[in-house]
């Protein structure tokens, strides 16, 4: 009886099976050592060369290393930027206090053990007064070991404007935080978008950008070569 010849893969095929092995390794083990990295090093380890970068500017890759380096257990939300994740400063995280009739910033301070003087600062707070307004104060975080294993939701505070990492104490946010979240993000994204077409066009009032942005339906670039073509048009009738 007779067996069919045993023939070997090619030497050629071999070697690059090894390769793609190899090379498949060695980026495993790369994102491996810089998901170790603070976000500040993982930072500068983008720079070394092309394949370091590819890996350091990994979006998951820097989300991991922020929530490892503050030991949070989950993020949830997307930041308007990605510089967000490149400092770990405990500055861009509060407590969200729901406020009751008897509060006052004073004995929010005392609850808290924070400074008075912060919790008006982070909350753009000219007075005392200002908190009858409002539904709720951000408390300023002091100790890194009050994020520990705790989930936080990224928030655009409409009084505060800024852009903040929200922890509840109680556990999550109501349904109304994500109506009031969209609305604001979204009030945000329109006023970048035409503070930016503004000083495009060189101009100093806002109106000037909102009308042309009106005529292109909201596009940005639309807006541009519709400025740019009126320009040019009263050019050509003065040069008349």
């Amino acid at each position: 009886m007779e067996f069919p010849e045993y023939s070997p893969l090619s030497s050629s095929a071999v070697s690059v099976d090894s390769k793609s092995v190899a090379l498949l390794d060695t980026a495993d083990i790369l994102r491996q050592i810089l998901e170790l990295l603070s976000p500040k090093d993982l930072a500068r380890a983008a720079c070394v060369c092309r394949e370091w970068n590819g890996v350091a500017t990994d979006r998951e890759v820097i989300e991991k290393t922020f929530i490892r380096c503050l030991k949070v257990r989950r993020i949830v939300g997307d930041p308007s930027s990605t510089g967000f994740w490149r400092y770990s400063g405990i500055d861009k995280f509060a407590i969200s206090h729901k406020l009751q009739r008897e509060d006052s910033v004073t004995s929010l301070a005392l609850k808290y053990s924070v400074q008075a003087m912060d919790i008006k600062r982070l909350n753009n707070m000219m007075s005392d007064h200002g908190i009858h307004s409002r539904e709720r104060l951000l408390i300023p975080i002091h100790e890194r070991n009050i994020l520990h294993d705790k989930t936080c939701y990224i928030e655009l505070d409409a009084y505060a404007k800024r852009e903040v990492a929200v922890l509840y104490l109680d556990g999550h946010p109501g349904v109304e935080y994500f109506a009031r979240n969209s609305r604001i993000i979204s009030r945000y994204a329109q006023k970048k978008i035409l503070n930016s077409v503004r000083r495009s066009m060189g101009v100093d009032s806002d109106g000037t950008a909102e009308y042309y942005l009106s005529l292109s339906s909201g596009d940005p670039r639309a807006a541009m070569m519709e400025f740019y073509d009126d320009n040019r048009w009263e050019l050509e009738q003065q040069n008349r």
